[in-house]
């Protein structure tokens, strides 16, 4: 019953932020997307998307250092207090999550539905509202380690996207790595959520999400590298 009240608790937070109204926007964006592309043309769009993604690469950088910062300065990664650079860290965290949402809206202008996957719309829609969340009820240290590996992977993920829209004939042959950095840093991510679970008061709820995202991008995985491979 307890477990039941605070769930709702939770629900009527995440319904009551900003990010929320965004997520749903853009939950309907996708839905009525395919209208949209059976009126018109796929465009190219090469020439946004090689800046866009450099940008989101290098933001990326600047959310990491400021999150290790607060890190350092804490001397904890468990700790549940607010650390002023990790604010800062949060807050432009939070503002990239809803810019990194365009990564769908060139795909609908480019008409690649099929990249608009369950885990694409899940992991995209998730993050927008939860960094939200974070940067305006716990900007702490404990919740910095695992955005701070999350930057990281993102830094590497959009220079490769970036480099892919600007030398598409030759793109880099680390694809598959990226993914595997993907897992790796949900299954640490899981770990220090359980350990700050069973031992400094963290919510239960982000051990839920690492279990999911970490069955998603495994699946994924698996699909894309490993059952393909054995069908060749």
């Amino acid at each position: 019953m307890v477990f039941t009240e605070r769930a709702r608790v939770v629900f009527l937070t995440f319904t009551e932020l900003q990010s929320f109204k965004v997520m749903v926007v853009y939950l309907l964006m996708i839905l009525l997307s395919t209208v949209y592309q059976k009126m018109t043309q796929p465009l190219s769009l090469r020439k946004v998307l090689v800046p866009y993604n450099y940008l989101c690469s290098a933001t990326s950088v600047v959310t990491m250092v400021l999150m290790i910062v607060g890190m350092i300065q804490s001397q904890s990664i468990y700790l549940k207090e607010s650390v002023p650079a990790i604010e800062t860290a949060f807050f432009l965290y939070w503002i990239v999550k809803n810019i990194e949402l365009l990564d769908t809206v060139f795909m609908i202008l480019r008409h690649k539905r099929r990249q608009i996957s369950f885990l694409h719309v899940y992991h995209h829609a998730s993050m927008v509202v939860l960094s939200d969340f974070a940067y305006h009820y716990c900007p702490w240290p404990g919740i910095a380690f695992g955005l701070s590996i999350n930057s990281f992977v993102h830094v590497c993920l959009y220079y490769y996207y970036g480099y892919t829209a600007q030398h598409p004939e030759n793109p880099p042959p680390w694809k598959k790595n990226i993914t595997q950095l993907q897992i790796i840093q949900f299954l640490v991510g899981l770990v220090h959520n359980t350990i700050g679970y069973l031992h400094y008061g963290f919510c239960i709820y982000s051990t839920f999400y690492g279990v999911s995202m970490l069955y998603l991008f495994s699946s994924f995985y698996y699909g894309a590298f490993i059952k393909k491979k054995k069908s060749v």
